[in-house]
């Protein structure tokens, strides 16, 4: 089946700038959900969005869909935005020519998309691995829900139009307190997906239902870097880890104060996300990393900016609030070296560097740093029975006496963060 989807041009083209394709979740448009990050992105990528059928700007089909239709038009559309060539502004982003009908080399791109725009991001690895550099894939999963229930809200549409899921989408779609935060972001998602034509996002619905490359993750060899919001009841935590798991390179990290559309939820955490993971190499000896030309202010606002992410502001901001003339450089010297040039590396995810921390503190005995980082690692995705691996573990490799004070410490821990999940439930 051949489909023709539209493209949105977010960003400026720029002479040189590298090729992002941005993809939306079912019942948004591109604008909305992307607009905003991607502006952020200006001047270092450029970012063209596409619309799924009968959403935003894509024409819809009343033909049955499935996820490969929808890879090959997204790629179908890059190659009319920018066409294959021998030379070019891409040309630093090619790992070697690929032979197309004129013998010239096809435009190779980055990819990020998000719930349905993810799912086709997996697809394009699989069917198209020639032409992503690399792909971050958020807030979606190998396989998204069950096949009944995308039938069944396909049929739904169908008899009483996108309007009849506004409700159920403001749920899955928002963290709290984002309605009230961003009004303006979320009415305009809203009135997409109230837009969206029936048929074109039943036609979605189908290749959802029947979207399923588990048991294909192996093959993709590209680095992907799979991330969920914090607070994603559609596509959880556990659907990320199992892409980033399955894939040869793959890195998963959480998205606070961040649902099912972290583009529009948290767009300057997504754009750095981003910019981190795809940064071209003629910017950074490594891809992926920190400019070695950054300035120590950006490395230490960075740096504030994860350190922030993984403790949380309340510990944060009791830190910095309680320096002094004695202990303030020291506050700055953790932010800047530890967060700013340690956690921020893409080379481990949060998850895994929360793992590493926990047993280094079990056996330095460090109780104190214990107790928070125990917290920080429910953050990073960790669940409690992980921590209790990580402490059993320990008990044999650091000593019983080391790892029997940490679950007495990681015990009260887990005790407070869920009375406070809890009393944060009740006052929602």
């Amino acid at each position: 089946m051949t489909l023709d989807l539209t493209a949105t041009q977010l960003t400026e083209p720029g002479h040189g700038l590298p090729l992002l394709v941005v993809g939306p979740s079912i019942g948004t448009s591109v604008s909305a959900l992307w607009a905003s990050c991607a502006a952020r992105l200006a001047g270092r990528f450029h970012v063209v969005g596409w619309d799924l059928p009968g959403h935003g700007r894509s024409a819809t089909t009343d033909e049955p869909l499935i996820m490969a239709d929808l890879a090959a038009a997204v790629v179908t559309l890059v190659d009319k935005i920018r066409p294959s060539t021998g030379a070019g502004p891409d040309s630093s982003t090619s790992s070697g020519p690929v032979s197309s009908g004129s013998g010239h080399a096809p435009r190779k791109f980055f990819y990020a998309g998000d719930s349905a725009g993810g799912a086709v991001g997996l697809q394009l690895l699989l069917d198209a691995p020639d032409r992503i550099v690399a792909a971050v894939i958020i807030s979606s999963g190998a396989k998204i829900g069950e096949s009944e229930g995308w039938t069944e809200r396909a049929d739904l549409v169908r008899r009483a139009g996108t309007p009849a899921l506004v409700e159920g989408s403001v749920r899955r779609w928002f963290a709290p307190g984002f309605l009230e935060r961003d009004p303006a972001t979320a009415t305009s998602l809203l009135h997409s997906l109230q837009d969206a034509d029936r048929s074109g996002y039943a036609g979605v619905c189908g290749a959802l239902a029947s979207f399923d490359v588990r048991h294909r993750l192996g093959e993709i060899t590209q680095p992907v870097l799979v991330a969920t919001g914090e607070s994603d009841e559609a596509t959880p935590i556990t659907l990320g880890q199992e892409i980033a798991a399955g894939v040869l390179d793959g890195s998963f990290v959480v998205i606070q104060q961040a649902a099912h559309l972290p583009p529009a939820e948290q767009p300057a955490t997504v754009a750095d996300l981003l910019t981190t993971f795809f940064l071209p190499d003629d910017e950074s000896t490594v891809r992926g990393t920190w400019e070695p030309q950054a300035t120590l202010e950006e490395v230490y606002d960075a740096g504030m900016r994860v350190r922030r992410e993984v403790l949380g502001d309340a510990h944060v901001d009791r830190a910095t609030a309680s320096a002094d003339e004695f202990t303030a450089e020291f506050q700055e010297m953790i932010t800047r070296y530890a967060w700013g040039s340690i956690w921020t590396r893409r080379g481990l995810d949060r998850r895994s560097r929360s793992l590493i921390t926990l047993t280094a503190l079990v056996a330095r005995g460090h109780h104190e740093e214990l107790a928070m980082h125990v917290r920080a690692a429910l953050r990073n995705g960790l669940t409690p029975e992980e921590i209790k691996e990580v402490l059993l573990q320990a008990a044999i490799y650091c000593g019983v006496p080391d790892a029997n004070t940490a679950f007495r410490i990681a015990r009260q821990a887990l005790h407070e963060a869920r009375s406070e999940h809890d009393q944060h439930r009740k006052e929602d």
